[in-house]
């Protein structure tokens, strides 16, 4: 969501992902046996990110190619596309934001936590308190320091209570005032209560940093690019900023358009009118690589749920939820509607968290889905809604949504369709449709409860509220021992698994196009479209 929404990239990374073992660099490695966080001195190496590989693109020997304006396709948006990074929530709004802004901290295209506006990070004894120092030198795209009044200003507007930003509910335990400088370049984050994974929530998009009296209007950030033309819901236009902190990027610009129609931003690639497209449907991957285009496949974390509420019926009753769990043939969903770009899931929503348990493998089982019914009083007569949009999730989640509705025939259930548009999905019902689909990016278990499943998480689409699970939850975000907050996340997920309001059916890979004129984009891991839309080292060949 959000991711589109966002919705962010924190937690645990660890996996398999296109091959390769990931790792992240555990903010508490060591700390049980050192006896406490501050032990470990600066958590985040002061380098910064290191450069990705090549991932993307056609011949790379040589220097590269300097100059050139690429043009770059995507989901289409509304005429409330915002430039604002603290309350973006769509594809345009994270686009944008990633031309324009930075965090704290990131994650690397390694999944690997590295520092990016933050030349240090250190905690005190118990993760209460963190001091943060940036690093010299930042400047804004209008050419002013980057202070530690910026940084004050961007997380007492994030954690704003009377209209708090998308990352809030990332930043357990900061509160209003508690972000406080100490010097020209140093704050400090003086939390209400210890959250051992406070750095990691920094690296969240919503957390981005901008400057004094930030005008979304007129936006200045420290990003790779400025933007030079914003009109929602149709065209942005971005030009190199100069002096970012990484060196300034091979393109003179960037030009994004939107597209509310996926083949029309298909045929966009295919005619020559862009050079990259974002969220290729996978049953156009054989047409884009017979066109001699390329294909961006990454393997990821990402997931695209069926989402049931369950204060409301006929999903208030635990037993539909896990009917409707096992009427689910997850292979044949992959398959046909991802055309096997996608790995199974298991009803449980942070694949390369080590706290993720070992649970059976749930798959179909019509025979106990009926039972499971009939003793919920609906002996095959249960007729449900499903709310779903080509525009706002793409054409495969409709396919994944018309499969499940066929498999859901066998166990006597009707399903009945609801297409919508991008503004009607996400628009005043939006969290409030009893049975429906949205997507999500790569995240840890607690930052992905922080988002979606906690009280007052401002994505709280199944209206989950389990008291046992939330009190294992609050308990794990206090935990500095790494093995034990990796039980109590073990738990919470098993309670979710059981009871739970979302039906976690795949892992999606993203899958974008691009012509082979270009060369530099990277797979994310992390779920995001055309490699984070980092197009920092993208250069024509």
């Amino acid at each position: 969501m959000r991711d589109p929404r966002d919705s962010s990239e924190i937690g645990e990374i660890i996996g398999q992902v296109s091959g390769k073992q990931l790792t992240r660099r555990s903010l508490l490695k060591g700390a049980a046996a050192l006896g406490g966080v501050a032990a470990l001195g600066p958590i985040v190496s002061a380098c910064g990110e290191e450069k990705a590989a090549d991932e993307g693109g056609g011949a790379t020997g040589g220097e590269p190619n300097k100059g050139g304006t690429l043009r770059v396709g995507i989901v289409g948006g509304s005429a409330k596309d915002t430039a604002d990074p603290h309350f973006a929530a769509f594809e345009a709004d994270l686009t944008i934001e990633y031309q324009l802004y930075e965090g704290l901290t990131v994650f690397d295209f390694d999944a690997n936590l590295t520092n990016a506006m933050a030349e240090s990070i250190e905690p005190n004894e118990d993760g209460s308190v963190w001091h943060v120092k940036l690093v010299e030198g930042l400047t804004w795209h209008d050419g002013k320091p980057v202070t530690a009044d910026d940084v004050v200003y961007s997380f007492e507007r994030v954690v704003d209570p009377k209209n708090p930003g998308s990352g809030a509910a990332t930043l357990s335990g900061l509160a209003p005032g508690g972000t406080v400088k100490t010097g020209d370049l140093t704050v400090e984050f003086r939390l209400e209560t210890p959250n051992v994974l406070f750095p990691e929530a920094l690296a969240y998009r919503g957390n981005m940093v901008v400057p004094v009296d930030f005008n979304p209007k007129k936006p200045i950030g420290s990003g790779p690019f400025k933007l030079t033309e914003f009109r929602p819901g149709e065209q942005f236009k971005f030009e190199r900023f100069a002096d970012y902190r990484r060196g300034p990027a091979y393109l003179d610009g960037v030009t994004v358009t939107e597209f509310a129609d996926e083949t029309a931003r298909v045929n966009a690639l295919m005619s020559g009118d862009v050079d990259a497209i974002s969220q290729l449907p996978t049953s156009q991957v054989k047409a884009i690589e017979g066109a001699s285009l390329e294909v961006l496949n990454a393997e990821t974390g990402a997931w695209r749920p069926f989402t049931m509420r369950i204060d409301v019926k006929p999903f208030d009753d635990l037993r539909v939820r896990q009917a409707f769990r096992l009427i689910v043939n997850r292979q044949e969903m992959i398959d046909h509607a991802y055309a096997g770009f996608g790995a199974l899931g298991n009803d449980m929503y942070a694949r390369y968290d080590p706290g993720t348990p070992d649970l059976p493998q749930r798959e179909q089982d019509l025979e106990q889905a009926k039972s499971l019914l009939k003793q919920a009083g609906y002996d095959n007569n249960l007729t449900v809604q499903l709310v779903t949009s080509a525009e706002a999730l793409g054409a495969d989640e409709v396919a994944a949504a018309q499969i499940f509705a066929e498999q859901a025939k066998k166990a006597g259930v009707t399903v009945n369709l609801k297409k919508t548009d991008s503004a009607t999905f996400y628009g005043k019902d939006y969290l409030s449709w009893p049975f429906a689909q949205d997507f999500w990016f790569t995240r840890g278990y607690l930052e992905q409860a922080g988002q979606g499943t906690m009280p007052g998480a401002p994505y709280n689409e199944t209206h989950w509220k389990n008291d046992e699970w939330l009190a294992l939850v609050k308990e794990a975000f206090t935990t500095v021992d790494e093995a034990k907050r990796n039980e109590l996340v073990a738990k919470a997920q098993e309670i979710e698994y059981n009871e739970g309001g979302y039906i976690v059916w795949a892992w999606r890979n993203q899958v974008d196009a691009y012509s082979p004129k270009i060369t530099g984009l990277k797979k994310d891991p992390m779920g995001m479209w055309l490699g984070r839309c980092d197009f920092t080292e993208v250069y024509f060949v």
